[in-house]
């Protein structure tokens, strides 16, 4: 178990991640498989191949007439060129013979072409002269309005990569192969609890010092939009033996504890200290160089992770976002180069306080670009962050950036 020193020993976010990594990797192990209809919101376990091309047979683009691109070659209105169509193609059934120098066939969109064919002519560029002469009054290049075998993918191309999130659009694409069950991650098992002698259930009128518990819902919808079962087991006291057995019940039944408040240094330290008794390794870190964040603590009991987050409800929000959502969405171990959006900041950000910043601001339009507004405020008020759109991230041993600056900025979900 962690030593009283290493309890104050303030550590950077990678870090901290890094110190997770081993854990999480153990509970993504767990994998299982789900139906295709309920795949939605799911991260897949493992890289999804294709086991063949798509689309298999070559199919026409659009309404038209499959030729020989060759036969169309110079043709103009005034000129057409003469081909004779040799009936129509149906959906769903393949052409029985190939077509010939001269010849054409009509084509409905995604009917498959026949052998010899190698474009098709749109509609209106046909001219029907009776007796299935037909006149092209415009040429087509080879390829031409037709999707070619292995255009949408090749077989054994990586369709969706390890730790991918399932959209609709995924989901489609996993029926195009015929995969009707999906390997995914499980859905992470999420208990929270919130204490201190002054929270109160949100239905309660508070008293003069008392405050109605905020975090306790603010994370369970964060867990909720990451896919995972949460669950909030409500209020303990700042009483010792009390959280002792609220926690002992959490780990035995959740795979990730949430542990939000203890915001008095005294406090914060039981805290560490009985997460540190629990059970094996115990206490991984205890304060991160984190605004807001620092008195963030983080440790393992029986293969299950504990965090204990600041009572501060943007503080508890931004931890959330920053260390347990990489654990819950496996961008921890599987990084991916998200596309995240870039605008201008409309003021200076100082930092250089010798930690990590998330600033949450403001996404505005101006003049067709997108501008960033920082949002003035403590990490005691919610406020701040109900009017934020999305967060700035100051890197560490950054002392600021200026107005007017390109940043990246990441949307709250």
């Amino acid at each position: 178990m962690g030593s009283g020193s290493e309890l104050f020993k303030v550590k950077t976010l990678a870090e901290a991640l890094d110190s997770l990594k081993p854990y999480v990797l153990s509970l993504y192990q767990q994998g299982e498989e789900v139906s295709l209809a309920d795949s939605l919101g799911r991260i897949v376990s493992r890289d999804i191949s294709a086991p063949c091309a798509l689309p298999h047979f070559r199919k026409a683009a659009m309404d038209g007439m499959a030729v020989r691109a060759s036969d169309t070659y110079g043709a103009s209105e005034s000129m057409p060129a003469l081909v004779q169509c040799s009936g129509e193609i149906r959906m769903g059934e393949a052409p029985r013979e190939p077509l010939g120098p001269g010849a054409g066939i009509l084509i409905p969109t995604g009917g498959m072409l026949p052998e010899g064919a190698d474009a098709v002519v749109m509609m209106e560029h046909l001219e029907h002269f009776g007796e299935g002469l037909c006149g092209v009054a415009r040429p087509v290049a080879p390829g031409e309005n037709l999707i070619d075998i292995g255009e949408d993918f090749s077989a054994g191309e990586v369709l969706l990569p390890r730790a991918a999130r399932i959209r609709a659009q995924e989901m489609g694409i996993l029926a195009s192969i015929g995969l009707t069950m999906v390997p995914v991650l499980p859905r992470f098992r999420v208990g929270i609890l919130s204490t201190g002698d002054e929270i109160i259930p949100p239905g309660q009128e508070p008293l003069p010092a008392q405050s109605r518990d905020i975090n306790g819902y603010a994370l369970l919808g964060q867990a909720l939009a990451c896919g995972a079962e949460a669950r909030y087991y409500g209020i303990v006291k700042d009483d010792l033996e009390e959280l002792r057995a609220s926690l002992k019940k959490m780990v035995s039944e959740n795979d990730i504890v949430l542990l939000s408040g203890g915001s008095s240094v005294g406090i914060r330290d039981l805290s560490a200290q009985l997460i540190d008794s629990l059970g094996e390794p115990g206490i991984l870190f205890h304060g991160l160089a984190l605004k807001p964040g620092k008195p963030t603590i983080g440790g393992v009991v029986d293969g299950k992770l504990i965090f204990g987050l600041p009572g501060h409800p943007a503080s508890a929000m931004v931890v959330f976002e920053s260390v347990v959502r990489p654990c819950l969405e496996a961008s921890l171990l599987c990084p991916q180069a998200e596309p995240f959006p870039q605008g201008k900041l409309s003021q200076n950000i100082y930092s250089g306080n010798g930690r990590e910043e998330f600033v949450p601001v403001r996404v505005l339009s101006k003049e067709g670009e997108c501008l960033l507004e920082p949002i003035r405020g403590k990490s005691g008020l919610i406020r701040t962050l109900v009017s934020a759109d999305a967060t700035v991230h100051i890197p560490l041993n950054t002392e600021g950036i200026e107005a007017g600056k390109k940043v990246f900025f990441k949307f709250w979900r």
